[in-house]
């Protein structure tokens, strides 16, 4: 929970809870009041504070995961993905050089899209 999770922080950065409501500009009774969990839905604000006092983001104080590990796991669901992805299509046949070909087209694709689209607002600009 929050307070938990806050009261960890507060201790490993060595802060008695003066220490931090002061560092913090918060008051001291609430962010007692937030350890103890009689508090459990402070503001946007005081939660901004609190983490920049003690070196974290807000989604660590409230999930107690860090938008650099939520960052990282995404990126490792999406590595799996790929990974799935390229082992489906070697399994059903796919070559390099058949992926090579495809990138290829996609590309093209992609050029077709952009030349149509600068055709069209050439003319849109002509009327």
């Amino acid at each position: 929970m929050l307070g938990e999770r806050l009261r960890k922080l507060r201790m490993s950065k060595g802060y008695s809870l003066s220490e931090l409501s002061e560092l913090a500009g918060v008051s001291k009774s609430y962010l007692s009041y937030l350890e103890r969990n009689l508090q459990t839905n402070p503001s946007l604000l005081f939660l901004n504070k609190i983490s920049a006092t003690l070196e974290t983001d807000i989604e660590y104080l409230l999930n107690g995961v860090s938008v650099r590990e939520m960052e990282l796991e995404q990126k490792h669901v999406l590595d799996d993905e790929w990974k799935r992805l390229v082992q489906r299509a070697i399994a059903e046949g796919m070559s390099k050089e058949d992926f090579i070909h495809f990138k290829e087209y996609m590309e093209f694709q992609k050029w077709q899209g952009l030349k149509k689209q600068a055709l069209m607002d050439k003319e849109e600009k002509e009327t």
